[in-house]
């Protein structure tokens, strides 16, 4: 086990006494010192690869995980919850952030913030995270396996899974609220919709195929422009690009929020009127969206809902009362249709 040990002690636990293992207790169990256990547990230098994976796997076997008290990472709550997150650049990160610390708050959590995508060494964070947390919530994205291994057994819940999870979860289903967008862009007339996705070049995004099948459905025909970064230079800079080329456009429906109001400064700069001749809609139902003129369509999530559940499920595994994975810690927060100026 590549990670720290579990936090609490299952029914069937080794430890002899049958409470809470102790690190004498696995020092005893892998014949070791207290401070060889230190050293196993936490990555440190000094041990053999040998005798580390004999610790960690005495350490398992007893459910043990070392105590953040013990190492002088006492910052008071009850628990310690790590959040990780892609980028704080991009303002549905702190938005989404705000809504775990406020909800962490209230149940006398403290929570650590890692911010992978602006990290040098990612995998280190997230390993550092989870030897000083009792849980982590957050983004794994393509690296869920590899840092399923760092945490070890420390209980771990995904947001917005692009594949089927491995651990608890809490999806976001745009599904439905993309039907009723389609619907209503038959009903306004719209003829030549354009589908900004984030995806690299030879990819669609989960989002991207429901927009793409949702309009396929309803006769329509619509362009797919793949876009490298979620920002609102690139969606600036994809609609410059295809208003030159297409000037039939009537609708663009951008991947997220960010990306649609580059868009809408693309329409504005060049002219063109939204939602009088092209139609904007984006995705999360960011506040940004209601501060700027033409305000926002958009396809909107609630963060508050989406770290309650998480916050939920933490909770429970944290307690025994949930397993680590499988149907029952899994959850889902759908989006909805929020019509606003630009669409």
């Amino acid at each position: 086990m590549a990670g720290p040990p579990r936090l609490t002690p299952s029914p069937d636990s080794a430890h002899p006494g049958g409470g809470r293992a102790t690190i004498f207790d696995v020092a005893e169990a892998a014949g070791v010192s207290r401070q060889t256990v230190t050293r196993a547990v936490n990555g440190m230098p000094g041990i053999s690869a040998a005798t580390k994976q004999r610790v960690l796997a005495a350490a398992e076997r007893l459910d043990y995980r070392p105590s953040r008290f013990g190492r002088g990472l006492v910052t008071g709550g009850e628990h310690q919850l790590g959040l990780v997150v892609n980028d704080l650049r991009n303002p549905y990160t702190p938005q989404l952030a705000s809504a775990v610390f406020r909800l962490a708050a209230e149940q006398g959590w403290n929570v650590m913030l890692a911010d992978v995508d602006l990290s040098s060494d990612a995998d280190r964070m997230v390993q550092a995270l989870g030897a000083q947390t009792d849980v982590v919530i957050g983004y794994l994205g393509s690296r869920r396996h590899r840092w399923s291994e760092l945490l070890g057994s420390v209980p771990m819940v995904e947001l917005d899974p692009s594949a089927e999870p491995t651990t608890a979860a809490v999806r976001m289903d745009p599904s439905a609220a993309i039907e009723d967008l389609a619907d209503h862009l038959v009903t306004a007339g719209v003829r030549h919709p354009v589908v900004l996705d984030h995806a690299e070049p030879d990819r669609t995004s989960a989002r991207g195929v429901l927009l793409m099948d949702a309009l396929h459905r309803r006769g329509y025909l619509p362009e797919l422009v793949r876009v490298p970064h979620p920002t609102a230079e690139s969606g600036a800079e994809e609609t410059v690009a295809v208003l030159a080329r297409r000037r039939r456009l009537d609708a663009v429906l951008a991947f997220n929020d960010v990306m649609a109001l580059g868009v809408l400064q693309a329409c504005r700069r060049a002219g063109v009127d939204v939602p009088g001749e092209v139609r904007v809609v984006g995705v999360d139902g960011l506040p940004l969206g209601s501060l700027v003129s033409p305000t926002l369509t958009t396809l909107a999530v609630d963060l508050d809902a989406v770290a309650r559940e998480a916050l939920d499920l933490a909770l429970g595994m944290l307690a025994g009362e949930l397993p680590r994975h499988g149907a029952a810690v899994q959850r889902t927060v759908r989006h909805r249709l929020l019509l606003r100026e630009s669409a």
